[in-house]
């Protein structure tokens, strides 16, 4: 089973920024008020995404990111929802990092993009709705 029908996303409110930090290090940061969070650990780095203003000054990140969820629970089994909103992006030149959890995907893109973004994926035929908190 492939996508190739309208995904419905939502805008989540704020601003986030994805940090680096070495392996065995332990973040100190705040994230039970967070609508997003994820931790990603490898045996080379330890990735963390969360608001902007729950990391710690000094720390090695990329900000300035908002965040889209696809609203779904995607099923195993579907192919290509990263590609139906991957590709427009790319082929307009708008960087994105993707996420995925076990019910839906998420996307970061620059704030600074964000509203070319939108239209971009509304004009592939998906649906981009703003949180009520945005």
């Amino acid at each position: 089973m492939t996508t190739s029908h309208q995904l419905l996303l939502t805008l989540l409110p704020g601003l986030y920024a994805v940090a680096r930090y070495g392996p065995h290090e332990k973040p100190a940061i705040d994230y039970s008020q967070s609508s997003f969070c994820s931790f990603t650990k490898t045996a080379k780095e330890l990735s963390v995404v969360c608001e902007q203003s729950a990391l710690p000054d000094g720390v090695h990140a990329e900000s300035n990111r908002r965040v889209l969820r696809v609203e779904s629970v995607l099923a195993f089994t579907l192919t290509g929802v990263i590609a139906a909103l991957a590709e427009p992006l790319a082929a307009a030149a708008i960087s994105l990092f993707a996420i995925s959890t076990y019910d839906t995907d998420y996307l970061l893109i620059a704030d600074a993009d964000l509203e070319r973004a939108i239209t971009i994926l509304e004009n592939a035929g998906h649906k981009v709705q703003r949180s009520p908190l945005e």
